[in-house]
């Protein structure tokens, strides 16, 4: 948090101040002071200094949000002192503040996932629930890396074993009709004994209620925080709606976005970049090319037949990156496939060519696909195209990654394409699926940049 604050502090408050100081204007160190608070003013406000906050990566629009606030803030302020400063150098002059904050959160970021890795920077869990619930949050909790949390411990609501591994303690007895405070004790001991930081209750028959809300008295008393997990996975909290009935507490899970603007302003973003891009790379499609051309003999471009929106097959264009004929020497490198999944992966394909191999690893060779952006069959971001015979063995829940357009990139493309398994491929496209929303996109785009550069994943 420290160093988030001072970096904040320093980022807006000293550009600031140097840039009206050298251009003459009035009150350039009390600007820029005033700039500075502001801005850690905005981001305490915002909650981006609790614990659970920092160092959790979600991109560069939360941050951007952050600094139109500020943009506000000031404005406002400048407008009731009566200040006159010329706004352009002002708003140059707090660019330095995104700018820092956005390398600043990546840095903390990283630091604090290679401690998560080796369990020190972490936020210490004390599950409580009914054995079988609380052993799969438990596992939840341990099988991704992109968050604080870790269970150290679990305290079981009546009989039965929890298979993931954790410590557990005394039970609390299923059949008691309401929490009492001797149950309330032994949750708040069990916590103190673990060093946990807090409480994540998964309500079940057993406990709910009632019952729960007299062990939140007993934890809240204690000075302890409580956390209760709905059982929803993979829902985004933009999502989720707060209400009530009765004075009893609802969570609603707004539907997936599919009609309104956002989706108009997709096509729209879709079909225009797709236009520019085109017209903008033409001397790097004809230089990639020249350089397929020369390399191998065949065609330069691959035509394969992909599975689109509603299971509707359509052509995909791409740069040949393979020898002719590769298609038919799949069946025989069936057993090097290194994909848990139907998908076909190799990292070391003998199929691949030359340029073939820095073709994938620039990412370059999926540069045609802007055609298909163009006429509809892609999209900018979406889920990874399929192919038929993927598309043969797809269970129900596979099948909704077609109700969306297939994507030129998306979250399989920034979390490792070829490195993720078949089930993590398929949990980020319905993550994408359900979750989709026009800034998401934004987001995604200027994710894949850094993701070509790396180039972990593409082979």
């Amino acid at each position: 948090m420290s160093a988030s604050l001072i970096t904040d502090l320093v980022g807006a408050g000293v550009p600031v101040g140097l840039m009206l100081y050298v251009t003459h204007q009035p009150w350039a160190v009390a600007s820029g002071i005033v700039a500075g608070f502001a801005w850690a003013g905005v981001q305490s406000f915002r909650s981006r200094y609790a614990a659970r906050a920092i160092g959790e990566d979600r991109g560069a629009l939360p941050v951007l949000h952050d600094w139109f606030i500020l943009l506000g803030v000031l404005a406002v302020g400048h407008a009731a002192t009566g200040v006159r400063l010329r706004a352009p150098l002002c708003l140059v002059a707090l660019l330095p503040a995104l700018l820092l904050t956005l390398l600043c959160r990546k840095a903390v970021h990283r630091h604090l996932a290679a401690e998560r890795r080796s369990a020190q920077a972490v936020i210490k869990v004390l599950v409580v629930g009914e054995p079988t619930a609380a052993d799969s949050v438990a596992a939840h909790l341990a099988a991704r890396t992109d968050h604080p949390y870790v269970a150290v411990g679990a305290v079981p609501v009546g009989d039965g074993e929890l298979g993931s591994g954790i410590r557990t303690g005394n039970r609390l007895d299923a059949a008691a009709p309401q929490c009492t405070a001797e149950d309330a004790e032994l949750v708040v001991g069990a916590v103190h004994g673990l060093g946990a930081d807090l409480v994540l209750v998964v309500p079940g028959a057993a406990l709910s209620g009632e019952r729960l809300r007299r062990l939140s008295w007993g934890l809240h008393d204690a000075g302890i925080e409580l956390f209760l997990a709905p059982g929803l996975v993979e829902v985004s909290v933009k999502r989720l709606e707060t209400a009530s009935a009765g004075g009893m507490s609802l969570l609603r899970v707004a539907p997936p976005t599919t009609e309104g603007v956002q989706p108009v302003l997709k096509q729209v973003l879709d079909r225009s970049a797709a236009l520019l891009g085109l017209l903008a790379l033409a001397p790097v499609l004809l230089t990639v090319a020249a350089a397929v051309k020369l390399s191998s003999p065949g065609p330069v471009l691959y035509l394969h037949e992909r599975i689109g929106l509603g299971g509707r097959p359509f052509v995909m264009w791409k740069f040949r990156s393979m020898r002719v004929g590769a298609d038919s020497q799949k069946a025989q490198l069936a057993q090097e496939n290194e994909n848990d999944g139907p998908m076909f992966k190799m990292r070391r394909d003998p199929r691949v060519t030359r340029v073939g191999h820095w073709l994938r690893r620039t990412s370059l060779d999926e540069l045609p696909q802007l055609v298909n952006v163009l006429k509809g069959d892609m999209s900018l971001v979406g889920p990874r195209p399929p192919l038929a015979d993927e598309v043969a063995h797809y269970t129900p829940v596979e099948w909704r990654r077609l109700t969306v357009r297939p994507g030129m990139t998306g979250l399989w493309q920034i979390s490792g394409r070829s490195d993720l398994s078949w089930d993590e491929t398929v949990q980020l496209d319905l993550s994408y699926v359900d979750n989709w929303s026009f800034t998401s996109d934004v987001d995604v785009m200027a994710r894949t940049f850094r993701a070509v550069v790396d180039g972990r994943g593409a082979y």
